[in-house]
């Protein structure tokens, strides 16, 4: 019951919700002739739309659920609302939406709360409730592979309700996930939808959900607007918005103000960030130091040669206000991806002989990009690992916080792939770097470009925006940057 639950995105909006959604559309002005709520559940959404629309001609509601079904034709019976109100069982990916959505009488309104759940995670449930499976931006070779074609199934529908209202006399509001607006609206603004108007609400969700996540309403109008931006608010019921997303060089902006601020250092960076090394299984190839002993996640003492073993950092040591002394320390396999790990046999054999005896969880590492590649391999290494000098950042903490990482005992420090970094010879080039990319104009440079509430905010594509050699310049550090960094 609970699969079904999930499957079906089964959140219903509360009557309370609904009603201050409805009240904030009438406040924008917008009248409907139609509404639509493609997803309507037991018909929460059309039941106050009736209190706040009264001169709405016709509202069309569609649900996958046939209890829900019948509930919401109960509830329209009771308002003796029937004239006025279809509500019909049918599939949001299987129903011929074109059709429906041009005999509409405008201006209408398309409403509603999609589900919030990942196709990804429908996959692993064998839901049924899907679109067709299919790469959805058309990621290819290690995005697709990694799960950067994963999206939340209100992504898709959402993509569709916003070409439905393109350059028309219609409105969206829709309950959804802050992160599927954004890519949303990265979308429409890419492929140049007509959209006049963007609006997103922050909603309590746990006062209306009882689940801890960050979620909106989402206003669009339909109609040609040369301007790109979305007005955010950092509660339903403000009047004024706290900042503007927006959109430049087919990027979306957090805050358009600061990044026009800050954008001249924007440019092609004389270094390559990097992630950290991916294993995808901490508990054979990462080991702890517990009273002088090498301890792995199996809470195994491992005795083997040094040969192949680094200490390491993960997010977590990385976020810390001090960097502290390594205490885990990682397995590396190849020095580049793809070098044959057959030499780990004769020059380190109790390395090869740990990792045959743990074969068997190091073959069912899920990704595939393990398919086809050498026995225990690794990926996110090359050259550039085994430098002696870092500067690291984590990913997934909430802070733009940089540390020289520096070598431990004679060896070059490793950093999971939750890290991103950079890689020098000496210490006083990791000092210079990182000295400048925590300056107040470096994190104000990256805050214009970051939404802290993603899964991983920070991203090598975002670090990668600043070129470090027009901050050394606005930094007066320009003779000391080209004297003392050696760029190759």
């Amino acid at each position: 019951m609970q699969n079904k639950k999930t499957e079906f995105g089964d959140f219903q909006t509360p009557l309370e919700l609904a009603s201050t959604i409805c009240e904030k559309i009438k406040l924008f002005g917008f009248q409907p002739h139609s509404i639509i709520e493609p997803t309507c559940g037991i018909g929460n959404f059309i039941l106050v739309s009736l209190k706040y629309f009264p001169f709405v001609k016709r509202i069309l509601g569609y649900e996958i659920n046939k209890d829900y079904v019948c509930s919401a034709i109960n509830s329209i019976k009771s308002l003796n609302a029937e004239k006025k109100v279809v509500i019909e069982c049918a599939d949001f990916f299987g129903n011929d939406w074109e059709n429906i959505i041009t005999r509409l009488q405008k201006p209408f309104l398309v409403l509603g709360n999609p589900p919030w759940v990942t196709n990804s995670k429908l996959g692993v449930m064998k839901g049924s409730n899907l679109p067709d499976k299919k790469n959805f931006y058309k990621y290819t070779g290690f995005e697709a592979i990694t799960g950067k074609s994963n999206f939340d199934i209100s992504e898709w529908m959402i993509i569709r309700k916003i070409h439905w209202i393109s350059g028309q006399h219609a409105a969206l509001a829709i309950l959804c996930k802050t992160s599927v607006v954004r890519k949303v609206l990265l979308y429409a603004w890419k492929h140049d939808l007509e959209i006049k108007e963007a609006k997103v609400f922050f909603i309590d969700t746990k006062t209306y959900f009882k689940v801890a996540v960050d979620a909106c309403l989402f206003w669009v109008v339909g109609g040609s607007s040369s301007k790109k931006v979305c007005q955010v608010y950092r509660h339903i019921n403000d009047d004024k918005y706290e900042s503007l997303w927006g959109f430049d060089n087919g990027k979306l902006i957090s805050d358009i103000a600061s990044y026009n601020e800050f954008k001249h250092l924007e440019g092609d960076s004389p270094f390559k960030w990097r992630s950290g090394i991916k294993h995808d299984c901490s508990k054979v190839m990462e080991l702890r130091s517990i009273n002088g002993l090498l301890v792995n996640g199996l809470k195994e003492v491992v005795e083997i040669e040094d040969d192949y073993i680094y200490p390491m950092y993960k997010s977590s040591d990385i976020s810390k206000n001090k960097l502290s002394l390594p205490s885990r320390c990682m397995i590396v396999t190849q020095q580049h991806v793809g070098q044959s790990t057959n030499v780990i046999q004769q020059v380190a054999p109790k390395t090869w002989a740990y990792l045959s005896c743990h074969s068997e969880l190091l073959n069912k590492r899920a990704s595939s990009i393990y398919n086809r590649s050498e026995l225990y391999a690794i990926f996110g290494v090359g050259n550039y690992t085994f430098l002696r000098w870092k500067v690291a950042i984590s990913g997934f903490y909430k802070k733009l916080d940089f540390k020289v990482v520096p070598p431990y005992q004679g060896k070059p420090v490793v950093l999971d792939d939750t890290c991103y970094f950079l890689y020098f010879d000496t210490r006083e080039e990791a000092e210079l770097i990182c000295r400048m990319l925590n300056s107040d104009i470096s994190k104000n440079f990256f805050s214009s470009r970051i939404f802290w509430d993603n899964k991983r905010p920070i991203t090598v594509s975002l670090l990668s925006q600043l070129d470090l050699l027009k901050l050394a310049i606005e930094l007066g550090l320009k003779d000391e940057f080209t004297n003392g960094i050696n760029i190759s």
